[in-house]
């Protein structure tokens, strides 16, 4: 049976006078991938800094693993791994250096082989391993850094823009990485701006316009999220 790791009941927030966020319930259940999908200024990053705890709600709540955030942070930001859009990665230091550092930072002690192994998991080349981040292009920048959320093993992945710098061929492949995470029982919540690669690897979109959840969709038993019908609503509040 399965529970929902994520939960947004009636959230809204402000910034300043302007509400960022207007009543928006969703939930993520556990081993499901969960995409929430908007245009710039939709509201998507602050609903993930919201459920980080960075963000209090003006009203409603945010639950991880059926704990509320403002009344447990370091219980809920423990069960996360959060992947921002332009992680902050060390240019003087190398890929293995980059994860060693940050995963001591969360306590966590890593054998290099476990480091090889996520870095094989987003298809960085080993030639590249050993070279400093300064020579990197930016979607390999990113494989360090969705390399660094898989070391953190956590149940839950929060992922902002995850494909942002990534070519064709390596979106492909984060695509088929989140396949294998889901059915392992990681519950992710990704929020992305591209229809195609969220109606590719979501069991459910929600789309997110101005600060209020406008419509959701779910795949069927076989088969994925039909774009053109997401498309078709999402191009609605872009006209």
């Amino acid at each position: 049976m399965t529970h929902s790791s994520l939960v947004a009941d009636n959230l809204s927030v402000s910034r300043g006078n302007t509400t960022v966020l207007d009543a928006v319930s969703f939930s993520v259940e556990q081993g499901s991938v969960f995409a929430l999908l908007g245009g710039n200024g939709a509201g998507k990053s602050t609903t993930l800094l919201t459920f980080l705890g960075f963000i209090s709600p003006v009203s409603g709540n945010v639950l991880v693993n059926n704990v509320d955030v403002a009344e447990n942070l370091a219980a809920t930001r423990q069960a996360i791994a959060y992947l921002p859009e332009a992680a902050t990665l060390y240019e003087h230091l190398n890929a293995y250096e980059n994860l060693s550092y940050f995963l001591s930072l969360s306590g966590v002690k890593i054998r290099r082989s476990d480091i090889d192994s996520a870095l094989d998991k987003v298809s960085l080349v080993q030639g590249s391993r050993n070279k400093k981040l300064r020579t990197y292009s930016k979607g390999m920048r990113q494989k360090v850094a969705i390399a660094l959320a898989l070391l953190r093993d956590t149940d839950i992945l929060l992922l902002d823009e995850p494909t942002s710098g990534l070519d064709p061929i390596a979106i492909d492949e984060f695509h088929q990485l989140i396949g294998n995470l889901s059915q392992q029982g990681k519950t992710i919540l990704m929020v992305t701006h591209d229809v195609y690669g969220a109606c590719q690897v979501a069991d459910r979109i929600a789309l997110l316009r101005h600060g209020s959840l406008v419509g959701e969709f779910s795949a069927p038993a076989e088969g994925n999220i039909q774009t053109e019908l997401v498309h078709q609503e999402f191009s609605k509040g872009r006209s």
